[in-house]
């Protein structure tokens, strides 16, 4: 782990500026983890013997960079969870997307199901077999050559959520081909980038804002 990508860490908790690439935790593939990283990079950090312990309490798909937050401790896992769960914490979120959206800024509203099989979400009807209401809201800071920079806060935290979201309005993310991108990225990411987290500490009690700087990338520099 480059320590230039650890973003906050204390006692309980270690954010990171997750690199896209990189998978949270285990699938198929059996590439190596973020979760496997870490405890490494702990372990020898502070000279831990025995099983380091360390849980994700989010989640990011493995081509999408930005904040990603670890739990330490059993006492903080749990608790950051909730806050998760219950939706106290605050999440932004930038894309650039291909095209423009017709709204330059509002809310999105869908049922999203998952087909695991595929990996993939698709939009639904509410009471289909196992479809989720998803909700968040966007705002479109700066358009370049036809692709816009779009400013999410999603509310909710569906698989694939903001990516088939902004796919609904003809405005996929870029990169993303799975929803039908057009363009590519050349290290296979897309470009959607979480870049603020903004929470309670479950146990020191205070709030806490742990930011990320975009990829260095053209796509990025463009907008930045």
């Amino acid at each position: 782990m480059n320590k230039a990508e650890i973003l906050y860490e204390d006692n309980h908790l270690i954010a990171i500026n997750k690199p896209a690439g990189y998978l949270v935790q285990g699938d198929e593939t059996g590439d190596e983890t973020l979760v496997e990283i870490l405890k490494d990079y702990i372990k020898h950090e502070y000279n831990k013997p025995g099983n380091v312990f360390l849980g994700p309490n989010h989640r990011l798909d493995r081509p999408v960079s930005g904040v990603l937050i670890f739990s330490k401790t059993s006492k903080a896992l749990p608790r950051m969870n909730k806050l998760f769960q219950n939706r106290l914490v605050k999440k932004k979120y930038y894309a650039i997307v291909e095209g423009v959206p017709v709204e330059m800024s509002g809310t999105l509203t869908h049922y999203i199901a998952k087909n695991r099989k595929k990996n993939i979400s698709f939009i639904t009807k509410k009471g289909s077999f196992q479809s989720k209401r998803a909700y968040l809201e966007y705002r479109v800071e700066k358009v370049i050559n036809n692709k816009s920079l779009v400013e999410i806060n999603p509310i909710t935290g569906r698989s694939h959520q903001i990516r088939v979201q902004l796919a609904s309005m003809n405005t996929p993310i870029v990169g993303d081909v799975k929803y039908n991108a057009n363009s590519k990225m050349p290290d296979m990411s897309i470009a959607l980038h979480c870049a603020s987290i903004i929470f309670t500490h479950p146990v020191k009690k205070e709030e806490i804002t742990i930011e990320a700087p975009v990829p260095h990338l053209p796509v990025w520099k463009n907008f930045f």
